[in-house]
C-alpha cells in the first residue's frame, strides 16, 4: 500500500478507536465551553478533508452535505459562517450514524484521491491533516475524560492514557550561560510556530530531571497554598477565588483522603505519580512555594536531550509568541496557529493522550492560564 494512504488510514481508524467504548448518550454532550462533543471531533476532522483537499483538489468530488461546513467549521474564519463554540452541544442533529456515514463517505474519497498521485502543494496539505487529526485526537482524550469526570458516579472508560511513576533519582541538571539555537531545523513535518530556527542566550540556569509528584503536591496543598496569595499572580489568586480552586482538577477529597479521577475510575491519589492537570496558575504557585520557577521554553528545549519528556505537556513560563520571521500562511490555513498568539502560555513535550509519532522537543503547544483539563504537569527550574 501506497505509505501516505497507510498513515492515513491509520489515523482515521484511530480517532474512531478512541470512541469506541463511548455510549451514544455521550457522543453529544458539551459539559464546558472549552470542551467539544466526541461527535463534533469525529465530524470537524472529517470536514477539515472535506474542506481542505477534497473540494479544492479532488474532481468531482460530491460534496456529503452542505450544512456540515457550517455545523463543523471550527474557527476559520476564511471557510464561511460556523456554529458557535459554546453551542457545540446543542447539536442532537446530525446524528452520530451519519457522522459516521459522513467518515466513511470522506476517507474512502480521499483514499480515491491519493491514489490519483496528487501534486506537492496538496500532499503538504495532507501532511497537516494527519497531524490536525492527531491533534484532536488528543483532545478527544481531554474531552472524552471530563465528560466522564464530572458525573457523579465517575465511570470507568479504560485503562492507556494513566501517568505512572517517574523511576529516576531526582537530580539537576545544569545548564550553562551562553548563545543556543531553538526552533525546529530538518525537512520532517512541523507546524509554522516551529519555524524560524533562531539564536537566544541564556543565563546559567538548573533544569529538574523530572516532573513534580502527587506527594510534593500535597505538601503545597497541606501547607495552604491555595489560601497564601503570596505564592500567587494576581489573575491567578482571583481565578482561585472565583472558582473556589482547592486542588488540580478531579482531585476529591472524601473522608479525609484525597482521590483523583482518571478513566480507570476514581482512586487515591498516588503520591509517587506525577501531578496533572493544573493551571498555569497552579504550576507557578507551586513553583514559588518552593523558591524556584517554571523553565522557559528555550531552557526546556536545550535541556531536553538530558531528561525523559513525554508523560506529561509541561508548562514553561514563555508568553506563546511568534519566532522571528514568522509569517502566516494565506488563506483559511493561515488561521491554524498566528491568530493565536496573545495571552496563552507555551507547554513543551507531549503527554499519555498523544497520538503516537505526533511528539518532538521543538513542538510549541499553548493553552491560556486556566486550563487544565489537558494533560499537563510541572518541571521545575532554578
Amino acid at each position: 500500500m501506497n505509505p501516505i494512504i497507510e498513515r492515513f488510514l491509520v489515523v482515521r481508524k484511530h480517532s474512531e478507536a478512541i470512541c469506541k467504548r463511548l455510549l451514544l448518550e455521550d457522543y453529544s454532550v458539551q459539559p464546558a465551553v472549552f470542551a467539544s462533543p466526541p461527535k463534533w471531533h469525529l465530524a470537524h476532522i472529517t470536514w477539515f478533508w472535506e474542506a481542505f483537499i477534497l473540494v479544492p483538489f479532488a474532481k468531482d468530488y460530491k460534496i456529503f452535505d452542505d450544512d456540515f461546513s457550517f455545523l463543523f467549521n471550527s474557527y476559520y474564519n476564511n471557510a464561511g459562517k460556523r456554529v458557535l463554540r459554546p453551542n457545540r452541544g446543542l447539536m442532537t442533529r446530525p446524528s452520530v450514524e451519519e457522522v459516521m456515514n459522513y467518515r466513511q463517505h470522506v476517507t474512502e474519497a480521499v483514499v480515491a484521491f491519493l491514489k490519483s498521485s496528487p501534486d506537492g502543494e496538496a500532499l503538504e496539505i495532507v501532511e497537516i491533516g494527519i497531524n490536525h487529526e492527531q491533534q484532536h485526537q488528543e483532545l478527544l482524550v481531554y474531552d472524552i475524560k471530563y465528560i466522564l469526570g464530572n458525573q457523579p458516579t465517575y465511570p470507568v472508560y479504560g485503562s492507556g492514557y494513566e501517568t505512572q511513576a517517574e523511576q529516576q533519582h531526582p537530580e539537576w541538571i545544569k545548564g550553562k550561560s551562553g548563545v543556543y539555537e531553538i526552533g525546529h531545523a530538518g525537512k520532517d513535518f512541523c507546524f509554522d510556530n516551529e519555524l524560524g530556527r533562531h539564536k537566544i542566550y541564556l543565563q546559567d540556569f538548573e533544569i529538574s530531571n523530572r516532573l513534580v509528584t502527587n506527594g510534593e503536591y500535597l505538601a503545597f496543598i497541606a501547607d495552604g497554598g491555595y489560601q497564601n496569595f503570596n505564592y500567587w499572580h494576581d489573575e491567578g489568586w482571583q481565578w482561585v477565588n472565583q472558582n473556589g480552586i482547592k486542588a488540580p482538577l478531579y482531585w476529591h477529597q472524601v473522608e479525609g483522603d484525597w482521590y483523583v479521577y482518571d478513566l480507570d475510575g476514581l482512586e487515591k491519589v498516588d503520591p509517587e505519580a506525577p501531578v496533572k492537570h493544573v493551571s498555569f496558575f497552579e504550576a507557578f504557585a507551586y513553583a514559588e512555594y518552593r523558591g524556584m520557577r517554571l523553565p522557559t521554553e528555550a531552557e526546556w528545549e536545550i535541556s531536553s536531550d538530558h531528561f525523559q519528556w513525554g508523560t506529561l505537556w509541561e508548562w514553561t513560563n514563555s508568553a506563546y509568541l511568534p519566532y522571528p520571521g514568522f509569517s502566516k500562511a494565506p488563506g483559511a490555513l493561515g488561521e491554524y496557529n498566528g491568530k493565536f498568539m496573545v495571552n496563552q502560555m507555551v507547554l513543551r513535550g507531549a503527554s499519555a493522550a498523544t497520538s503516537e509519532g505526533h511528539a518532538r522537543k521543538t513542538y510549541r503547544n499553548f493553552f491560556h492560564p486556566d486550563m487544565r483539563w489537558q494533560y499537563n504537569g510541572i518541571r521545575l527550574a532554578k
